[in-house]
């Protein structure tokens, strides 16, 4: 039963409230603290400091600086203009629009807070004006912004690589299907509940080929740098570390020369974003870390492992269960935590049923950030209530369509995985 006291005590602390990476190191230190008291204290702060100390973890700071550049170079608004001409004459045009923007969006920014706090800020007040719902463009918003970490370089998918040591290039290659299948379904939902309630499209005509090419010379700098990012990756050029610094340097230049309104004084908000967003997800990191060494030392691990494959014979099982292991998690923990506590625990029993680790970490992407906007603790969901000033329960009457054609894509992808590693395979 101690083994598990620090379980016990982590969801106490996730109960009241505490931060996530204070609640980590809590737990693990009344474990060392109280419980098993054979490791020394200062081997705890070496694996405290050790955490950190991983060269590829540079590019987590590298790509959360790129994405917050891009809210001030202008790039966003670009990207807002080509999926208006692209998707605005639907039934519903601005709820496409902001599905494709998250697409879009995706392969620059990489977090799915980011683009829920950029889309409440530029694009939903222009839907509210329009006649659409604050609550159904809320739900919209917090539903597509989950597109933006499957599509490199979304933060979740380096982490995961990292915990994995699976290949964090094609680990962003094999995003690309799934995201897709994820925007092709919400936009279907988008169009059902359109044409219910009449929401109008943004454009009175589709958009002539002539509109099209403006707008496509117009966010070209945008659209491209995923693609440089990847084939860089690919051919070998730099590594995930220097593709996240040399994302920073691109938006810098397509900033200040390209589009010019990025501007010195911006730098200072910038940098503070980009500190307090890293500082957020270091510090979560380190204290899972810490956690884990907790988990090891009680082989916690094996012992799951060994459950698991108990109940649970064939690999379709095991995927069942996974999956709902992660449901129930990702409605309580954030995303990048979650993944960096449970990752670690349930790769053993994937990897002894020969579950390709890869589409593993696909599954756990998108089903944790599925938990972003379920209640009762999205952080999507809460953000998104949060800056429109939307009650909570009407957010989640209006979220529930979305939530359930989520559901049967992420079943797709559970049961099929040739779908995530089509892309991968073809270029290996």
């Amino acid at each position: 039963m101690n083994s598990f006291l620090p379980i016990i005590v982590l969801f106490i602390f996730f109960f009241l409230n505490v931060p996530i990476s204070f609640a980590l190191m809590g737990a693990s230190l009344f474990f060392f603290g109280f419980t098993d008291t054979g490791m020394d204290f200062d081997l705890i702060m070496q694996t405290f400091i050790r955490s950190a100390e991983s060269f590829p973890l540079l590019a987590i700071p590298f790509f959360i600086m790129a994405g917050s550049i891009m809210n001030y170079s202008g790039i966003s608004k670009r990207l807002m203009g080509m999926a208006e001409v692209l998707t605005g004459h639907l039934t519903g045009g601005l709820a496409h629009v902001n599905i494709l923007l998250s697409v879009l969006m995706g392969g620059i920014s990489g977090s799915a807070n980011a683009d829920a706090a950029m889309q409440c800020k530029i694009l939903v007040p222009e839907m509210v004006k329009r006649g659409y719902s604050k609550e159904f463009s809320g739900a919209i918003t917090a539903a597509s912004s989950i597109i933006s970490p499957i599509i490199p370089p979304g933060i979740v998918l380096i982490i995961y690589a990292l915990l994995s040591n699976v290949s964090v290039t094609k680990m962003f290659i094999a995003g690309y299907v799934p995201a897709i299948m994820i925007a092709l379904a919400l936009m279907i939902v988008v169009a059902i509940i359109s044409k219910k309630r009449n929401y109008l499209p943004s454009r009175d005509k589709r958009a002539s080929a002539k509109e099209i090419l403006i707008e496509l010379k117009n966010s070209f700098w945008a659209l491209i740098l995923p693609f440089v990012i990847i084939l860089g990756m690919r051919v070998g050029i730099f590594t995930p570390t220097e593709a996240g610094a040399i994302a920073v340097v691109v938006t810098t230049f397509i900033g200040f020369f390209v589009y010019k309104e990025l501007k010195i004084s911006d730098f200072k908000i910038i940098l503070l974003d980009t500190v307090s967003g890293t500082s957020t997800v270091m510090f979560i990191l380190i204290a899972a870390n810490v956690f884990g060494a907790y988990l090891s030392w009680e082989r916690l691990p094996y012992q799951l492992t060994e459950i698991l494959l108990e109940y649970s014979n064939t690999p379709g099982m095991l995927l069942l269960m996974i999956n709902l292991i992660l449901l129930f998690a990702g409605m309580f923990i954030d995303g990048g935590a979650a993944m960096i506590i449970l990752a670690p625990l349930l790769i053993p029993a994937a990897s002894s049923l020969g579950i390709d680790l890869l589409h593993l970490g696909i599954v756990m992407v998108v089903n944790i950030m599925l938990g972003g906007i379920t209640p009762p603790f999205g952080s999507m969901m809460f953000l998104t209530c949060s800056l429109l000033n939307i009650r909570l329960q009407a957010f989640i009457k209006e979220v529930i369509p979305f939530i359930i054609s989520l559901l049967i894509i992420l079943g797709i992808l559970t049961y099929c995985p040739k779908i995530v590693l089509f892309l991968p395979n073809l270029l290996s």
